[in-house]
């Protein structure tokens, strides 16, 4: 079993030519990186791997005078190139490394390496996620591996980048991740990218001692005397060269779902539907030409179990509100992991968590923990029916699948009649209706629980009316701010219109995806909890506490809020241009507010509304663009992310418009079209 490393070196970067063989203290910058690749243990040869190009025989000519194996390739197709430099040294493991990252810290080299020998695996690397500084990336690849990716891979970022491959195709490896243990570097850039990365090694190197090869924590040591060091290549994005190839090959083809597919039926022996979530199912997806599978998420991409990737439009059903692998949350969960998760009595984490709720939400006086939006909107219920001693509850939009709530919508198998009797429906921005049902049932209602916007905006002084007159009739009013919290605003949609229910129900974006939701409002009522029995085992789980702290912290340190307006502002302009560049505006609009758009699909030609959202769907998925009928923002989806998902609009519409014009457009289907989950009952 051979171990080997191979470094990949040229001469032609577009941004800083010639920087492999650059000076640095006397020294070229490739040969600092040759000189920690034999320093790592377990290595039994270093290669460098450079391409055919003339440009490059400086490079086949240093290694040869110095004494260093070299391998020459594609230069396009770096992929092949890495693995015939492999296979020429019968190699069953490589760490691969870039001969632009002269400050290598051979330590964490041995790291990747152990770990990638101890499990057998096919795959560890310290830059997946992000966490270590721009310049120690090392990648642990077994042989195997990278032959699969060799002959596989047919895109073009798969052959340009090495592991670009096996990162897609996640699920099929064995992978394993590095993290750094010191927090807050994966910002510090180390990397020989541009001129003002070259002045900062310069800098660096002249307080490093002739050959040595100095470890991360000695780099950060020089730092912290050199402070304003930093300035000068700060603004210089991490792995600029993969972003660009990533909008240049417009998006990745999407075109196979066998293993989809397969796990489908195998997933659907043992859990019904196969998803644990109905929205998440394959009811609501094209069939055989959608992703049912999730394997890993990135900012605000996925990437499914058949490799294919998307840029993510539905974020987990909005709960991801930062992105995927956020440093900051993943960090606050690690770090609260080596405490433990759930115990015996409460945490502080628990106080600490609802003061800063207290300080941000304007109806928050007391705070009570759950885990889903559902826990949040019941526990409201019931300590409205506590306080008042009335039964009977207003419903407005979508609040959960309690008996409660559900037996007033479509999807009411299962829920007594009892229950059916004490919710009623009213439409938004109806004063009228709810008049009419206080008169109709006076002294009867606890509350009225409503999302204080969805697709439809609150008229003026809609929802101060509505305050007043259910105060008028002693009825509460609930705001479900499960999926508006931490979106609209960082105080929630009640902060951003000026009107303070008297409760309120938070979760989603929250914990950034951890399991955590929030009751909260006036001392007065919450105090009934003290008697009403709403209790869970893991109300006080640490992890989420822990990720739900990080995330009120980065939301008033970076303007996420602010990017999430502003990113779904541009994305919304965009698309309502291309709507009516192709004629559909009596077909498509856009509602809402831009951090979560909602699509709504009308009848025209006489064709049912799901099957103009089902062909849209299927266009949409086709062109690397995972969306079900919202705009659902996170903090991490960029300005590459956004051309993708336009550019897949353009293609998407096209095909609509096309299909209306043909004059038979389910004949442009070749899968059922796809009904809602349910419908609320009308009165």
């Amino acid at each position: 079993m051979k171990s080997i490393a191979i470094i990949q070196a040229r001469m032609g970067s577009s941004r800083l030519p010639g920087k492999s063989l650059m000076d640095l203290r006397g020294q070229p910058i490739l040969a600092w990186v040759v000189r920690a690749a034999k320093a790592v243990i377990g290595i039994d040869a270093v290669i460098v791997a450079t391409s055919t190009l003339s440009d490059d025989n400086q490079i086949s000519d240093w290694c040869d005078d110095n004494n260093i194996d070299c391998f020459r390739g594609s230069n396009d197709d770096v992929l092949s190139r890495f693995y015939y430099a492999a296979k020429a040294k019968n190699a069953s493991y490589i760490l691969r490394l870039t001969a632009d990252c002269p400050f290598l810290d051979p330590a964490v080299c041995n790291a990747v390496l152990y770990l990638l020998l101890k499990e057998k695996a096919d795959y560890v690397s310290n830059t997946s996620p992000p966490s270590w500084p721009d310049g120690l990336d090392c990648e642990g690849i077994s042989f195997t591996a990278l032959e699969n990716a060799h002959f596989e891979a047919c895109l073009t970022g798969d052959r340009e980048h090495v592991s670009q491959f096996i990162f897609r195709n996640r699920s099929r490896f064995k992978t394993h991740a590095i993290i750094c243990p010191i927090p807050g570097l994966s910002n510090e850039r180390w990397v020989v990218d541009c001129l003002e990365d070259l002045n900062f090694v310069r800098t660096l190197a002249k307080q490093i001692e002739r050959n040595k090869i100095p470890s991360y924590i000695e780099i950060l040591t020089i730092l912290k005397h050199l402070p304003n060091t930093h300035q000068t290549n700060i603004s210089v994005s991490r792995n600029e060269g993969l972003a660009k190839s990533q909008s240049i090959e417009k998006f990745f083809e999407v075109n196979k779902f066998d293993r989809s597919i397969a796990m489908l039926e195998r997933a659907e022996k043992v859990i019904p539907l196969g998803s644990q979530t109905f929205s998440k199912s394959h009811t609501q997806f094209p069939k055989n030409v959608a992703p049912l599978f999730v394997s890993h998420g990135e900012g605000g991409r996925i990437w499914d179990i058949d490799g294919n990737e998307y840029v993510d439009l539905i974020c987990g059903l909005l709960p991801v509100s930062l992105g995927y692998r956020d440093p900051d949350v993943d960090h606050a969960v690690r770090e609260q992991l080596t405490c433990g998760i759930s115990f015996s009595l409460a945490t502080e984490l628990e106080a600490e968590l609802a003061e800063q709720i207290i300080n941000i939400i304007p109806s928050a006086e007391m705070v009570r923990f759950g885990k889903n939006g559902t826990d949040a909107t019941s526990a409201s219920i019931r300590l409205a029916r506590a306080f008042t001693g009335r039964d009977k509850v207003i419903v407005c939009g979508y609040h959960g699948w309690q008996d409660w709530y559900i037996g007033s919508t479509t999807r009411d198998k299962g829920v007594p009649p009892l229950y059916k009797k004490l919710t009623f429906s009213v439409p938004f921005n109806d004063l009228g209706a709810v008049r009419k049902l206080l008169r109709e049932h006076s002294g009867e209602f606890a509350a009225m629980i409503l999302e204080p916007m969805s697709s439809i905006e609150p008229v003026a002084e809609y929802l101060n009316e509505l305050k007043a007159l259910l105060h008028k009739h002693g009825v509460l009013l609930i705001f479900d701010e499960v999926v508006t919290g931490f979106r609209y605003s960082l105080g929630g949609a009640q902060s951003l219109f000026g009107v303070t229910p008297d409760l309120s129900s938070f979760g989603k974006g929250l914990g950034n995806g951890m399991p955590i939701s929030a009751i909260v409002g006036r001392a007065d009522i919450m105090k009934q909890m003290e008697e009403v029995f709403v209790s869970g085992t893991f109300g006080g789980e640490s992890l989420s506490l822990a990720a739900a702290i990080a995330v009120i912290k980065k939301m008033h340190r970076e303007p996420v809020i602010e990017t999430l307006w502003n990113t779904g502002d541009v994305l919304a302009v965009k698309v309502n241009k291309l709507i009516t560049q192709y004629n559909l505006d009596q077909v498509i609009t856009l509602n809402g507010c831009s951090p979560w758009i909602i699509l709504n699909f009308a009848v025209y030609q006489n064709v049912e509304t799901s099957a103009v959202r089902t062909l849209f769907v299927a266009e949409m998925l086709k062109r690397g663009v995972l969306i079900l009928n919202s705009h659902n923002i996170c903090y991490a989806h960029n300005s590459t992310d956004i051309e993708k998902v336009v550019s897949a609009y353009d293609g998407a519409l096209r095909v609509i418009r096309e299909a209306f014009d043909s004059g038979s457009f389910k004949e442009w289907l070749n899968y059922p079209a796809i009904d809602p989950v349910f419908q609320v009952r009308k009165l």
